[in-house]
């Protein structure tokens, strides 16, 4: 289970999130919701380390956890990015073994054979060896999605998953992450898309724009 606590953070004299509480239970997929400048994407690079906060606490497993400083941060929380972030110079393979190696220390051979099984498994085995710029946007996606996952994470978070792609792609995607939520992989997911926020989460949280 991931809490926040009394979670603040300010830009120079801005304050974007004032004492935000919240709780995401595990197995459950929250969707954060919001109009534009609200904070939405904010409050996600609060969780998952990529902007440190200005007060409040965050909690794993009732356990103190400190996403921005925490070395090991994206085997707890991973992220797949609004344009996904793929390394342009890096096959699909690549891109899934690299932080494994690194951060995890897995061998070469471990994470080839994980990074083959989550391939199959989102339907990508023939594009092992090709370049992101060969995909379409909903395989990049999917090569993102199994790159976080290649991490273990105990949380995985999503910014906008339906705003890079075409709009028929929507029902993919609730399927893929549907099929997450089966496997009991907790998830975190900021759109502006409503109805697919709806046909998703188990909880709703929405951001209001701060008035201070």
């Amino acid at each position: 289970m991931l809490e926040l606590k009394n979670i603040t953070k300010r830009f120079g004299d801005r304050t974007i999130i004032k004492d935000l509480n919240l709780t995401v239970r595990d197995g459950e997929i929250l969707s954060i919701v919001g109009p534009s400048g609200a904070g939405k994407t904010t409050l996600l690079r609060c969780i998952t380390g990529l902007e440190r906060v200005d007060g409040g606490q965050f909690l794993v497993d009732g356990q103190n956890f400190e996403p921005y400083t925490n070395r090991a941060n994206e085997s707890v929380i991973g992220v797949v990015f609004q344009n996904f972030e793929l390394f342009p110079n890096l096959t699909v393979l690549q891109n899934i073994t690299l932080a494994p190696t690194l951060v995890l220390k897995q061998s070469a051979e471990t994470a080839k054979q994980q990074a083959l099984e989550l391939l199959t498994r989102l339907d990508l085995a023939d594009h092992a060896n090709q370049y992101p710029f060969e995909l379409s946007g909903g395989q990049q996606q999917r090569v993102a999605i199994a790159r976080a996952l290649a991490m273990k994470p105990n949380v995985l978070c999503y910014d906008e998953p339906t705003s890079a792609l075409d709009p028929n792609l929507r029902q993919e995607v609730e399927k893929l992450i549907m099929g997450l939520k089966a496997d009991g992989m907790t998830q975190i997911i900021v759109t502006h898309d409503l109805t697919f926020a709806e046909n998703i989460a188990d909880e709703m949280f929405r951001v209001e724009p701060n008035q201070d």
